[in-house]
C-alpha cells in the first residue's frame, strides 16, 4: 500500500478520535434530551465543546482535499518521497490543530492549519508533473 493511502487511513482515524474528543464535552454540556432529540432547531456549542466542534469540522473540509490529492498522487502513478512526506506532513499539521484549536491559541492555529493546506496544495502539483 501506498504511504500516501497509509497516511490518508490515519488522518480518517484522526476524524474518528475528533467526532470523541468533541461529542463528550458536547454531550457533557448540552444534555442527553438535545444530544438525542430531534434537532429541529440548531444547536450552538460555545466554550471548548464549540472550539472541538469548529476543528472537527475543519478537518472534515481539509480532509476532502487531501483525499483528493492523494487518490491523484496515486492512481497518477506519481508516488515519491517527496509525496509521502507531504502527506506525514499533512497529518502532523492536523494533529496539531486539535490542541491549537482547542486552547484557543491565536495565530499559532493558522500557520498550523497553512503547513497542512501547503502541503495538500504541494501533492497536488506533483501530481501534476
Amino acid at each position: 500500500m501506498a504511504i500516501e493511502l497509509k497516511v490518508l487511513a490515519l488522518a480518517g482515524l484522526l476524524q474518528v478520535v475528533q467526532f470523541l474528543l468533541m461529542a463528550i464535552p458536547a454531550n457533557m454540556v448540552l444534555g442527553p434530551k438535545i444530544t438525542t432529540g430531534p434537532r429541529d432547531e440548531p444547536i450552538e456549542l460555545k466554550g471548548i465543546a464549540g472550539r472541538l466542534k469548529r476543528a472537527m469540522d475543519n478537518h472534515f473540509e481539509s480532509l476532502i482535499l487531501f483525499t483528493l490529492a492523494v487518490v491523484v498522487v496515486v492512481m497518477g502513478d506519481k508516488t515519491s518521497a517527496l509525496t509521502a512526506k507531504s502527506a506525514y506532513v499533512y497529518l502532523a499539521a492536523r494533529v496539531l490543530y486539535v490542541p491549537a484549536y482547542a486552547s484557543g491559541i491565536l495565530y499559532v492555529r493558522s500557520l498550523i492549519w497553512g503547513v497542512g493546506f501547503g502541503a495538500t496544495v504541494l501533492m497536488l502539483v506533483l501530481a501534476l508533473m
